[in-house]
């Protein structure tokens, strides 16, 4: 498939990696493109290009940014090649402040989700919560000894939902669907409560698993 990734920090580059390592065409997407020229000189096999160049490219999308500049970098992508499309969105909104005893500080509250913003914001594109509760270096084909871990996605669109779960299995990783976008209120804390052995005690090898009878 073709993938469009929007966005230049260490997250986006491991997801484009990983989504070019597992044989798709990717295009990683920046403000400046000229940003990412140490990472396409080390993945020849993807491309780079603008927010919009990336968005056009994709037949599903990853937005991998600062959550308080995810509505502009979809603004600069552009709603007409977001509509139809999966955007499986990695980000968090997470404040401009400090950790308190290693709990973020988020910019939204408990009865709403970054994720619900972008999707009101963007009816036509089929959002899916991806990759935004664990860190980046354990997001591509990870190995623990319990077995594969746990990503919780949601969604409105069952079909995005599908592609987001076939790319998670390629990655090495097992999907719990939530339901609609609404859980993306549960998700999104989820990065809160990952971090906080990172801050407390700089461990960030962890990952979740839910357990089934």
């Amino acid at each position: 498939m073709k993938v469009g990734v929007l966005g230049s920090g260490v997250v986006a580059q491991v997801i484009a990696a990983g989504f070019a390592k597992h044989g798709h065409e990717v295009m990683i997407g920046s403000r400046d493109p000229e940003k990412l020229a140490e990472w396409s000189a080390q993945n020849p096999k993807a491309s780079r290009g603008t927010f919009a160049q990336a968005a056009q490219f994709g037949e599903a999308i990853v937005i991998a940014v600062k959550g308080n500049v995810a509505s502009s970098a979809l603004m600069l992508a552009g709603a007409q090649s977001l509509a139809g499309k999966p955007v499986l969105d990695a980000c968090n909104p997470i404040a401009d402040a400090p950790p308190v005893n290693g709990v973020l500080k988020f910019f939204t509250g408990p009865n709403e989700s970054l994720m619900e913003h972008l999707q009101r914001e963007f009816p036509d594109a089929h959002f899916v919560k991806f990759f935004s509760s664990v860190g980046n270096m354990q997001m591509i084909n990870p190995e623990f000894a319990e077995g594969r871990p746990t990503m919780f996605i949601c969604g409105n669109n069952d079909a995005a939902k599908k592609t987001a779960a076939g790319f998670l299995d390629q990655f090495g990783w097992e999907t719990a669907d939530m339901g609609g976008v609404e859980a993306a209120r549960a998700i999104e804390p989820l990065c809160m409560l990952w971090c906080i052995p990172g801050f407390l005690r700089n461990e960030w090898t962890h990952a979740f698993k839910l357990l089934r009878k």
